[in-house]
């Protein structure tokens, strides 16, 4: 029988392309040529651009994500120690409870 379960939902599938001709240095260069024309006013900055833009000056802006990001740390590495110090925090929690509380 089909029946639907919780536990073994699968996930749908994602999406990649990879395109076949990509040259690095040619995109570096269209994008800086456009910034230079965005910058001179002869362009205008459209909506994709402007997320770039975006993205990267709330970094700049702060001080610990920035100290953070030239440690290495990223997204991973910060969940993982927040879950070690709730886990030390309970450890200690359950220590105290057993020698002071019980």
């Amino acid at each position: 029988m089909g029946l639907f379960s919780f536990y073994h939902v699968r996930k749908p599938r994602q999406f990649e392309h990879k395109p076949i001709y990509f040259d690095p240095r040619k995109e570096a260069l269209e994008k800086r040529i456009h910034k230079v024309k965005v910058e001179m006013g002869v362009e205008d900055i459209d909506p994709e651009q402007r997320k770039e833009a975006i993205r990267g000056s709330f970094i700049e802006g702060t001080t610990h994500l920035k100290k953070s990001r030239n440690k290495g740390d990223d997204i991973r590495s910060r969940a993982y120690k927040n879950m070690r110090l709730l886990l030390i925090i309970v450890i200690l929690g359950v220590i105290f409870w057993y020698f002071f509380l019980k």
